[in-house]
């Protein structure tokens, strides 16, 4: 038998079998309804002022409770501030745990989370009441123009833009037609909000150059005898 020809099968067997199983895997990031954002359930990421409880089941002469400052560092008992801003809290354990590995043997370290920022959402532009609100869970685009008092008179219903924040420092953005959707009484495109998103409501064309159309007097002069 030619061996050669056996190795060859073999392989391309193994390779079909990795090909199934690639296309039958599920996918490991997740999008939202639109295709736009890649995170629906991100894990909270610290932010400054933040109050986090670190303890060491072995070395419990080093817990302590630690706010994070507003240069996003936090001071531990021991060793050198280390930067948390940002960062979840198992990462914050990574780091803290690495941070420590040079005066414990291999630490064991717990974070808790006593006090955090409440998750929020900015609406600006053309809303009745732009401002920071909280963000309760599940708010979609749409609820909260409803929150920000609805749309102003000159607001551009068909071009609603939300920006969020991700990892990186990159911006993700993704314009939504409330328009469309509310004629169409479909929600289903409806984006669910995270905290820290801004929506933005532009100004229709019309309000746009409403101010360059010179006004027209329609009345009728008359002369007196």
């Amino acid at each position: 038998m030619d061996y050669s020809i056996l190795r060859i099968l073999l392989c391309g067997l193994a390779l079909l079998s990795t090909t199934l199983q690639t296309l039958g895997a599920e996918p490991q990031t997740d999008t939202d309804q639109t295709g736009t954002f890649s995170q629906r359930y991100p894990q909270y990421q610290l932010h400054i002022n933040d109050l986090l409880e670190v303890n060491f089941d072995l070395s419990p002469e080093f817990n302590q409770s630690v706010r994070i400052a507003p240069d996003g560092y936090i001071s531990l008992r021991g060793i050198p501030p280390v930067h948390v801003e940002g960062k979840t809290v198992p990462q914050a354990v990574e780091i803290i745990k690495k941070a420590y590995a040079e005066i414990l043997n291999n630490p064991i370290v717990s974070v808790l989370l006593k006090e955090y920022e409440k998750p929020f959402f900015i609406a600006t532009g053309e809303v009745r009441k732009p401002g920071k609100y909280d963000l309760a869970s599940q708010t979609t685009a749409t609820q909260a123009v409803a929150i920000a008092g609805g749309f102003s008179a000159d607001a551009k219903h068909s071009e609603m833009v939300v920006f969020r924040q991700v990892p990186n420092g990159w911006t993700q953005v993704a314009t939504l037609n409330l328009k469309a959707m509310l004629n169409q009484k479909d929600l289903s495109e409806d984006l669910k909000l995270q905290p820290g998103d801004l929506i933005y409501i532009p100004k229709n064309t019309i309000s746009k150059i409403a101010r360059f159309i010179p006004k027209v007097d329609t009345g009728v002069l008359y002369r007196l005898p």
